[in-house]
């Protein structure tokens, strides 16, 4: 995997395996779906609604402290986009598609998928139906992913 030199078919695996679990553990413990986005916007005090506020702040500071000592432990190089408007663009662009859908990869895509939540089901073939679009579309114009 490039950029990744010690990558192996079980890291995936395994992290598909964590998400799988810290998302049963927030359904059966919180009775809440652990979809990020919301865990987000009750971080931010964005939504009033949802988790306690605390767990929703761990959750928001916890992702990205823990990528960082994944990268760390690994020694691998992260790479970003070079225009942070591009950035800003795609978060605002994200986070409108979140709201419209009501919910995220995570939401539909992980918990509501298990549940076999038609919704969700419709959700998240038109996240993977337009992710795949767009990355099609981004090759074949030379733009690199």
């Amino acid at each position: 995997m490039p950029g990744f030199p010690h990558a192996m078919p079980l890291h995936g695996l395994a992290g598909g395996l964590m998400i799988g679990l810290a998302a049963a553990l927030m359904l059966l413990v919180n009775g809440r779906v652990a979809g990020c986005s919301g865990l987000f916007a009750r971080a931010t005090g964005l939504t009033g609604e949802g988790v306690p506020r605390g767990i929703a702040l761990a959750f928001a500071i916890g992702l990205p402290i823990g990528a960082a000592i994944i990268l760390l432990t690994l020694g691998v190089r992260a790479h970003f986009p070079s225009s942070l408007v591009l950035l800003a663009v795609a978060g605002v662009v994200v986070g409108f598609g979140t709201r419209l859908g009501s919910g995220c990869t995570s939401g539909h895509g992980v918990v509501g998928m298990a549940r076999l939540s038609p919704r969700s089901m419709a959700a998240t073939a038109t996240f993977m139906g337009f992710g795949i679009a767009t990355a099609t579309i981004m090759r074949l114009s030379g733009v690199a992913l």
